[in-house]
């Protein structure tokens, strides 16, 4: 009988109709596939019966975060190989087993289930989102959603995130520290609003309170930031009171469709409006609208993806969906301007910085792989590997220009049309 690995690989092969683009190891420790790059590790027969009963991401995502599927070697390039097989083949191919009235697809199905072992299939991980109740993107279900990401732990993410405390796309130059990057980004977009002392600024989702300590150090700002993380809140109140700007900055646990003490000078919503969802943009962009003053500036930060030939196909992301953002929702960059602009925002500026992001979450990674063994105590293996694979890829999709991240800078403009933006905008007012 041949080994576990070059029986796999075979099946494997005919299901797919080509080539495994990595070499395969399998529990058995024999291994078949292309020598000299990263090799997929299947520790356990487990992991095929996970794949056979949810075919695609989501069967391969719970084999990875229970550990029964690993790569050794150069993870990024692993993912870059595989990427073709999981995101970028045709939607009639992407599972393994869709092609049953083919006869030796079949046989090849029928051999891969006598290779897998006795069924029935194991549990999901303990890390997959269970029991999420009441219509989508309610008040009630995207607290749910943001407790599941967020509320695990402020330890682990000053692991993984660094000093900055800053969860969302950098802005770097070239030799600068992910520390330098986040403070570019977080003046860059102080810059953008024309901050000054002063001014009232909402934070949207403010996270662990850095854009609204940055904003009142070092312009002046009075700033009101909510979070729906009671974790979030508390860690911001405690920096906030550790540098004596109580007087400055609130911190809230709110939606923030009930803020009701506008209006604002400016508005920041940074890594925020993917929570939002695609049934929701327009009452958030309603929403901010009617909390800004006449003349009053938002700066949306937002992840895009590629718009869709049909966009009624569009799904969301089964592992991101059931691992690590909850009913999160990806909109193209052009359908948030045009939803802007239904608001009654005139959008003065869109910056995309894509390749930012990718640089960012290769630091993220690399501070969660040197710090490995206290991130799994910090949270369970199950967690850390969601964290690893999930930032892994999606430095991998940035790269490849399957997502992009944007910051549209939009103005209340008032009927008079002065909007107080700079002839040049690209200077961002610099200050004096």
């Amino acid at each position: 009988m041949a080994d576990a690995a070059s029986r796999l690989t075979t099946l494997a092969e005919e299901l797919l109709g080509g080539p495994l683009p990595v070499r395969l190891r399998a529990w058995d420790g024999s291994e078949a596939g292309p020598a000299g790059g990263p090799v997929l590790i299947v520790r356990d027969r487990r992991a095929l019966r996970r794949m056979i009963w949810k075919p695609g991401e989501l069967g391969l995502a719970r084999a990875w975060v229970a550990g029964d599927l690993d790569v050794e070697g150069d993870l990024y390039e692993a993912l870059d190989r595989l990427s073709g097989l999981l995101w970028e083949r045709p939607e009639e191919t992407r599972s393994l087993l869709d092609s049953v009235r083919d006869p030796k697809l079949r046989a090849a199905a029928r051999a891969l289930l006598r290779l897998a072992g006795p069924l029935p299939p194991p549990r999901p991980p303990a890390e997959e989102v269970r029991g999420r109740s009441g219509s989508l993107h309610t008040r009630r279900r995207d607290k749910q959603a943001i407790s599941h990401h967020y509320d695990v732990g402020n330890d682990f993410y000053a692991l993984v995130l660094g000093p900055s405390m800053v969860y969302s796309c950098a802005y770097w130059t070239e030799g600068g520290t992910l520390e330098d990057a986040q403070r570019d980004k977080l003046d860059l977009i102080a810059r953008k609003l024309n901050l000054k002392e002063g001014d009232r600024l909402l934070d949207v989702g403010c996270g662990w309170g850095s854009m609204a300590l940055h904003a009142a150090r070092e312009y002046g700002a009075r700033v009101v930031g909510v979070t729906l993380s009671r974790e979030q809140a508390a860690y911001a109140r405690k920096r906030i009171a550790d540098e004596g700007l109580t007087d400055r900055v609130e911190i809230r646990v709110q939606d923030y469709r009930d803020v009701p003490d506008g209006p604002y000078d400016a508005i920041s919503s940074i890594g925020m409006a993917e929570h939002v969802g695609k049934v929701r943009y327009r009452e958030y962009a309603d929403t901010l609208y009617g909390l800004l003053k006449p003349g009053g500036r938002l700066l949306n930060h937002q992840i895009s993806r590629r718009p869709e030939p049909d966009e009624a196909t569009y799904e969301v992301d089964p592992f991101i969906d059931a691992y690590v953002f909850p009913d999160g929702e990806l909109a193209p960059m052009g359908r948030t301007l045009s939803t802007l602009e239904d608001a009654g925002f005139e959008v003065r500026d869109v910056e995309a910085i894509r390749e930012h992001y990718a640089l960012t979450l290769r630091r993220w990674v690399a501070n969660l792989e040197r710090d490995w063994h206290r991130a799994v105590g910090l949270t369970s293996p199950g967690r850390a590997r969601v964290w690893r694979l999930y930032m892994a890829a999606s430095a991998v999709s940035f790269e490849r220009n399957r997502i992009g991240v944007n910051q549209f800078l939009a103005v209340k403009t008032p009927v008079s049309g002065k909007s107080d933006t700079a002839l040049r905008p690209r200077v961002w007012n610099e200050r004096t």
